[in-house]
C-alpha cells in the first residue's frame, strides 16, 4: 500500500487559545515564492542558491581540515598517513551523525511546508516547536550513547591503535556537543518548510566561516589554549556547530517566516509528534540504513587495505562532497517546492518543481564530474605535497575519475530522494537504499576489493583484489542502481497522493 494516510488520532488539534497573544510574523517568504506566475527554475533557483552558497562554505571547511592534516601538521612518514586515515574515519562517523538528524528533521520540513500550504499558520508554528523539541531529545540521547560507545565504534570499524586513538580524539567534542548540533539542523529545516532557505544561509554558513579560525586556534594553540594538534580540529567543529545552535534558537525565539518558539507550545503533544515521526522515522531509517551502508563499506576498507588506501578514499570523497553537497542544495529546494504545492493543491506543479530541480542540479554535477575527471592529480597534489605521501595520490586519482562518471545517477538519488520526502513518501524509498547498499554495493565490494573472503561455514572464497578501485567500481554500480530507481519512483503519480 502507497496511500500513507495519518488517521484521526495522529492529527494534531492546536487550540487558537494556547497560541500567543503576538502573532508570529507573516509568511512573506513564502507567498512570494509560490507565485504560479512565476517560471518553476526561478523558484528552485531563488530556494537553491543560497542552500548552495552554505554548501560551498561547508565543503570550504572540510577542504581547510583536510589542509591542516595533510600539511600542517608537525609530523612525518607513517604517523602522517595515520592521522589523514583517522580523518576518513572521522569524517565518515561525523556524517553519520549529520544523518541522524533525518529522524525529525524531513518530518519538520514536509509537516511546516504542507501546512503553510494549506494556510494553517498555527499548526505549522506548532510543529516547529514540537520538531525542536525532539532534536533536544535526539540530540541528548545520542550524545551520550556515542561518546561511551566510542570505542566499540572504532572497534567495529576495524580502526586499531595510532589512528584509532587519532580518530577518537577528533569525535569526542562532537558527540559531547551534538545536542546543539542537532538543534540547528532541525530549526534549519523548519524554516526551509516555510520557504526560508536563506536563514539557514546566513547561520550555517557562518558556522562554517567561524569554524575555520577556530579549527585553527586549537590545532595551533595561543595564549592559554594548549596546541591541539589533530584532535584540534575535531574540537572546532564542535564549537562551531554549537554556536550554530544557539543562534538557530535565537532566530526562532524572535520569530521568522511565519513560525516562532513558545514555551507553552513545547510541551509534549503526543499527536503531533506522532504526525511528524510518521514521516521522519522512515526517512530517517532511509538515512540511517545509508550511513550504515557507508560505515560497513569503510570498514571492508578498513580491514582489507592498508592506511594509504584509507588516506586516498578521505581525499576522493573530500573532493566528491562538491558535487553532493551542491546536489542536496537543490534536493532542499525541490522538497519544500514540492511539499508547499501538495499542500495548496497544485500536484501538477509539485511534479515539475522536482523534474526542473534535477534538471538544474544534474547539470551542475555533470559539471563537478567532468572537473574531476580533469584535474584529479592536481586535487589530490593539494592534500599530499610530501614525496612519502605519493602513493595516495597514485591510488587516489583513479577512484575520483572513476566516480566522476556517476555523477548524474548521484543527482538523480539525491534530488529524488527529496523531492519525495516532500511528498512525504519516505517508506519505499527506504527499499531502494537497502537494495542499492546492502545488495549491490556491499557484496561487490567485498568481491572486488578484498584478496580473500571469509563467509564462514562456506568457507574462504577468492575475490578479485582490486584494491581500493575495486571497492569504488562497487559504489559507481550501486549509484547507478539507486539513481534509476529513485528516477522510475518520482516519475510515477502514487507520491502525489499522498498525505502527511
Amino acid at each position: 500500500m502507497d496511500d500513507y494516510r495519518v488517521k484521526e488520532p495522529f492529527l494534531p488539534t492546536v487550540d487558537p487559545a494556547s497560541e500567543p497573544d503576538e502573532p508570529a510574523p507573516l509568511v512573506m517568504p513564502v507567498l512570494r515564492l509560490l507565485d504560479p506566475r512565476r517560471p518553476t527554475w526561478v523558484l528552485v533557483l531563488m530556494l537553491a542558491w543560497p542552500t548552495l552558497v552554505q554548501q560551498l562554505l561547508v565543503f570550504a571547511v572540510n577542504l581547510f581540515d583536510g589542509l591542516m592534516a595533510g600539511r600542517f601538521q608537525n609530523v612525518a612518514g607513517q604517523e602522517q598517513i595515520a592521522t589523514q586515515a583517522a580523518q576518513t574515519t572521522a569524517n565518515y562517523l561525523a556524517w553519520f551523525l549529520s544523518s541522524c538528524t533525518i529522524l525529525v528533521s524531513v518530518g519538520a520540513t514536509a509537516l511546516v511546508a504542507r501546512l503553510l500550504g494549506g494556510g494553517d499558520r498555527r499548526g505549522a508554528v506548532h510543529a516547529c516547536n514540537q520538531s525542536i523539541l525532539l532534536g533536544v531529545v535526539m540530540g541528548v540521547c545520542g550524545g551520550v550513547a556515542g561518546y561511551f560507545g566510542l570505542p566499540y565504534i572504532l572497534e567495529a570499524l576495524q580502526l586499531h591503535g595510532e589512528t584509532a586513538e587519532f580518530a577518537a580524539a577528533f569525535l569526542r567534542p562532537l558527540f559531547v556537543l551534538l545536542t546543539f548540533q542537532v538543534v540547528e539542523s532541525v530549526g534549519v529545516a523548519a524554516l526551509v518548510g516555510a520557504g526560508d532557505t536563506v536563514t539557514g544561509m546566513l547561520v550555517l554558513g557562518g558556522v562554517a566561516l567561524i569554524n575555520m579560525p577556530l579549527t585553527w586556534l586549537f590545532f595551533t594553540g595561543w595564549g592559554p589554549i594548549p596546541a591541539l594538534g589533530f584532535a584540534g580540529i575535531g574540537l572546532g567543529t564542535a564549537v562551531a556547530h554549537a554556536l550554530g545552535g544557539l543562534a538557530v534558537l535565537g532566530v526562532l525565539l524572535r520569530g521568522r517566516a511565519g513560525l516562532r518558539l513558545h514555551w507553552r507550545l513545547l510541551w509534549p503533544n503526543g499527536a503531533l509528534i506522532r504526525r511528524l515521526l510518521w514521516v521522519s522515522v522512515p526517512a530517517g531509517l532511509d538515512s540511517l540504513s545509508l550511513a550504515v551502508g557507508q560505515l560497513w563499506f569503510l570498514s571492508i576498507v578498513n580491514g582489507a587495505l592498508d592506511d594509504t588506501a584509507k588516506a586516498a578514499q578521505g581525499i576522493a570523497i573530500r573532493w566528491e562532497s562538491l558535487s553532493f553537497l551542491s546536489g542536496a542544495a537543490f534536493g532542499t529546494a525541490a522538497m519544500a517546492l514540492v511539499g508547499q504545492n501538495l499542500g495548496a493543491g497544485r500536484p501538477a506543479q509539485a511534479a515539475r518543481s522536482g523534474w526542473t530541480a534535477f534538471a538544474l542540479g544534474g547539470v551542475w554535477m555533470a559539471l563537478m564530474g567532468a572537473v574531476f575527471y580533469v584535474l584529479a592529480p592536481e586535487m589530490f597534489g593539494l592534500f599530499c605535497p610530501k614525496p612519502e605521501q605519493a602513493p595516495i595520490i597514485a591510488v587516489g586519482v583513479q577512484v575520483l575519475r572513476l566516480v566522476a562518471l556517476a555523477q548524474p545517477a548521484l543527482a538523480a538519488a539525491i534530488i529524488f530522494t527529496a523531492s519525495l520526502r516532500g511528498a512525504g513518501d519516505t517508506r519505499v524509498p527506504v527499499l531502494f537504499t537497502w537494495f542499492g547498499f546492502f545488495g549491490v554495493r556491499i557484496p561487490l565490494t567485498y568481491l572486488l576489493a578484498c584478496n580473500q573472503i571469509n563467509l564462514g561455514p562456506l568457507g574462504v572464497w577468492h575475490g578479485f583484489g582490486l584494491g581500493l578501485w575495486g571497492a569504488w567500481l562497487a559504489m559507481f554500480i550501486d549509484l547507478w542502481v539507486r539513481g534509476l530507481f529513485f528516477l522510475g519512483r518520482f516519475a510515477g503519480a502514487r507520491w502525489q497522493r499522498l498525505r502527511v
